[in-house]
């Protein structure tokens, strides 16, 4: 039943809430589940976020793309292929779509120094579904406003008109692990036609025999809060 999923998109889009329904859809249905995101995701994952994220002084592009992989490969390592393994559906915030998009055509890098990196850090391994929260920067950084911004929500419209940019070159690149959503729709009516995509995944990967309901219900998710205007801290914890 193994299936790797990613979540992917610009600032305040969106896919973290979206992962976190998404893995309480699929708990609920009892399929086992786990989810983490990027970076961090184990404690030396999260030592390396604080680095990447609330660093006062200025660190180089290239050291970005080595700090993320150095925590990615941990990752991959100790947390996602060991699920995978074991059978799981593996939910993560952020893969390597994130680092092509941010150090690649964000902070302009060598593009195949980006992709080689990557895949040293994951031994190849790619995801089976990338869902990327497609919405406008200037809209996505406007719902984190008030909050305390990190390093590259403080970088300029410009940049973050990169990431987009970037972000949609690769799904239209790979259409069919990519699946683009309007991250500016109703939160439940995304969480609908993202489960909608992952039942059909599984139901393929398992030639029909599992069991899930045809019809959606964010019921019982905890997230059936009809909010559309920022994303939310869901409580993640980190792997041991």
């Amino acid at each position: 039943m193994s299936l790797f999923i990613t979540f992917e998109g610009c600032e305040g889009s969106g896919k973290s809430f979206q992962s976190n329904v998404l893995y309480k859809l699929l708990t609920r249905d009892e399929i086992p589940a786990i989810r983490t995101r990027e970076p961090g995701g184990t404690p030396l994952g999260e030592d390396i976020t604080k680095c990447l994220k609330w660093q006062p002084s200025p660190i180089s592009p290239l050291s970005e793309l080595l700090l993320f992989n150095a925590s990615r490969s941990h990752l991959v390592e100790t947390v996602i292929n060991p699920a995978i393994q074991e059978g799981k559906v593996v939910i993560c915030d952020r893969f390597t779509d994130s680092t092509v998009v941010y150090q690649g055509f964000g902070r302009e890098l060598d593009m195949e120094t980006v992709e080689k990196i990557n895949n040293l850090a994951t031994g190849g391994l790619k995801p089976d579904l990338t869902i990327l929260m497609d919405i406008l920067p200037g809209v996505g950084l406007a719902r984190k406003r008030g909050q305390k911004r990190d390093r590259f929500e403080k970088e300029s419209l410009t940049f973050h008109n990169r990431i987009r940019k970037g972000y949609l070159e690769l799904a239209a690149k790979e259409p069919d692990r990519w699946l683009v959503i309007n991250a500016s729709k109703n939160k439940e009516d995304i969480a609908r036609e993202i489960w909608q995509k992952v039942r059909q995944l599984l139901k393929q990967r398992n030639g029909e025999e599992i069991e899930i309901d045809d019809n959606f219900s964010s019921e019982g998710t905890g997230e059936s809060t009809p909010d559309t205007t920022a994303d939310k801290d869901m409580g993640e914890k980190t792997v041991e």
